[in-house]
């Protein structure tokens, strides 16, 4: 089975309809499956809702998707850095479910492996145990969150090689791994695809199994906020 395609709009190709939820990966703008996002843009598809930690920024990751209002959710943990959604929030043009990362990470990872649900305590006594199921454990209080299967995965790796085992570098190995985890399907892009079996197996930090697509790109690595030292 080949898994590698030409372009992130070739490996999407069959896959985007409207009203989707799809697991986006990266962390700020660490790690973004930026190719894809463009793509999904291009591809004209609305009424979309994104599992991600974050929006992106105004012009970048799942931001240019906010621009174009393709967007109707995002269930996210951290929404700052971006004046479009907070304006598109405020006038309710856009919902919004806050998760918080561990939470979220967690939501995806669990099924990834098949977990419907599980407990936890982040959360209890504040507005996100609201309408949740509440149980005890050990005379303290849980509350019940729900894995997040999304119809599609879209996530940035460092390498790949042509099964789908993948190598992320750094903080993009935060969420990727769990948002590859639970799509149904799961195209990746990469900066390096290497020939199978070159990859040590103890290296590998998710295998091939969770992949089903793979673009190699370049990118362009933008940084939130630049901060340097005065010359």
């Amino acid at each position: 089975m080949n898994k590698v395609y030409g372009s992130a709009a070739e490996a999407l190709d069959g896959l985007l309809t409207d009203d989707m939820l799809i697991a986006a990966g990266g962390f700020g703008l660490c790690g973004i499956p930026e190719l894809l996002l463009e793509a999904i843009k291009d591809s004209g598809v609305k009424n979309l809702t994104f599992a991600s930690n974050n929006a992106g920024v105004d012009d970048f990751g799942i931001g240019i998707l906010l621009q174009t209002k393709q967007v109707k959710k995002m269930i996210s943990s951290y929404v700052g850095e971006n004046a479009e959604f907070m304006r598109q929030y405020l006038s309710g043009e856009l919902e919004l479910e806050f998760n918080p990362q561990g939470t979220l990470a967690e939501r995806m990872r669990a099924a990834g492996h098949g977990i419907p649900g599980f407990y936890t305590k982040t959360g209890v006594g504040t507005v996100i145990a609201e309408g949740k199921d509440v149980k005890m454990f050990n005379g303290e209080e849980y509350i019940m969150e729900e894995g997040i299967f999304a119809d599609l995965s879209i996530v940035k790796a460092w390498k790949a090689d042509e099964t789908g085992n993948l190598i992320f570098r750094k903080t993009a190995r935060n969420f990727n791994p769990p948002a590859a985890m639970c799509g149904k399907t799961c195209v990746v892009e990469v900066e390096e695809i290497v020939p199978t079996g070159s990859l040590d197996p103890d290296a590998i930090h998710l295998p091939g199994i969770y992949v089903h697509r793979i673009i190699q790109g370049e990118h362009e690595k933008r940084i939130e906020q630049r901060t340097i030292r005065e010359a």
